[in-house]
């Protein structure tokens, strides 16, 4: 049976109303029984102080006891009442936090899917025709090497990728070891500037580095963090913005500040942007390739080097990244 296309939009939305309308009807039914034990409680300590001889010596000892008896129920069935629907009042909230992040993660991943598959096929492809064009055609030597050229791009993107891929998954599950040295962080970035530069010769890339600036680190966890945020720049700016790069010496800190001239990032979207998977718009509407890996390596090798990174809005437009780590 086909889900129409509808519900699967809006499936979130359906089961979060699903969920949210059995529990008041789960709640209105305990309430219910709430008050028909006390109604009953009620109507027991009734019966049983009319069933009492007033003529009895003991009737108000008896009555003060029926009472005593009838209140103490009363507080029974209420902390009795209060406590399970606490515990069910939580359980629920668990329960729904979980569920709805399942299902966003699952939303996610499948998005994932689809963006990988479009930008693992896409080096490979413009590959194999390059390569196929130099076989069955007699190009000039200008001709060879811009083919040359643009097939070796593609095969540093997908490499990229791969590494992207491959580390977030050693990262999350521990199986990545960090080998941790005093490095020039000022000569890496220069470096990924340089190959950068050399990559996207149309672009232009202003870097403004104070040399010899030292921090302890993984040099492959920051040159992926470093080329991560070089690439975001170029992919979210029009192809005659420049993008700018700074590395600066800040009271025994190095900060390093990538900015583009892009649309920029919503303010609701500063943070969301270093989740996993996570991409602004949708995969049915965007343009931009990716697969929302690259900003979340970022924050997770960041915090693995116990440094910061933030956002923040370019003038006139655009982004600016800002990386924070403990200089040596």
């Amino acid at each position: 049976m086909k889900v129409p296309q509808f519900f699967k939009k809006r499936y979130l939305f359906f089961i979060t109303l699903s969920y949210w309308v059995l529990l008041l009807y789960i709640m209105a039914a305990f309430v219910f029984w709430f008050i028909t034990l006390e109604t009953q409680n009620r109507q027991m300590y009734v019966f049983r102080v009319g069933e009492l001889k007033r003529d009895d010596p003991g009737y108000y000892d008896k009555v003060v006891e029926i009472d005593k008896a009838h209140r103490m129920k009363s507080i029974q069935y209420i902390g009795e009442g209060s406590t399970l629907l606490l515990l069910m009042l939580l359980g629920a909230v668990f329960v729904y936090r979980a569920v709805r992040r399942q299902i966003i993660t699952s939303h996610q991943q499948q998005n994932f899917m689809m963006a990988v598959t479009h930008e693992l096929k896409t080096p490979i492809a413009v590959a194999r025709l390059n390569l196929e064009t130099m076989l069955k055609r007699k190009l000039d030597e200008s001709q060879q090497q811009r083919l040359l050229q643009n097939t070796l791009q593609e095969a540093v993107r997908l490499n990229e990728l791969c590494n992207n891929i491959l580390v977030t998954a050693q990262l999350e599950t521990g199986a990545y070891s960090i080998s941790r040295q005093e490095l020039d962080i000022s000569s890496l970035v220069q470096h990924s500037a340089d190959e950068f530069s050399v990559r996207y010769s149309q672009r232009r890339i202003n870097t403004s580095i104070q040399p010899e600036l030292f921090v302890e680190g993984e040099s492959l966890l920051l040159q992926l963090l470093i080329s991560n945020l070089i690439e975001n720049a170029l992919k979210y700016s029009a192809k005659d913005e420049p993008v700018s790069v700074f590395v600066s010496a800040q009271h025994k800190h190095v900060k390093i500040e990538i900015a583009d001239g892009g649309a920029g990032i919503p303010d609701e979207e500063k943070k969301l942007v270093f989740e996993k998977f996570y991409r602004i718009g949708s995969e049915s509407t965007r343009t931009t390739k990716g697969t929302g890996l690259g900003l979340y390596l970022c924050k997770k090798i960041t915090a693995d080097h116990k440094g910061t990174i933030t956002i923040k809005d370019n003038k006139p437009h655009g982004s600016i990244f800002t990386v924070i780590l403990q200089s040596v």
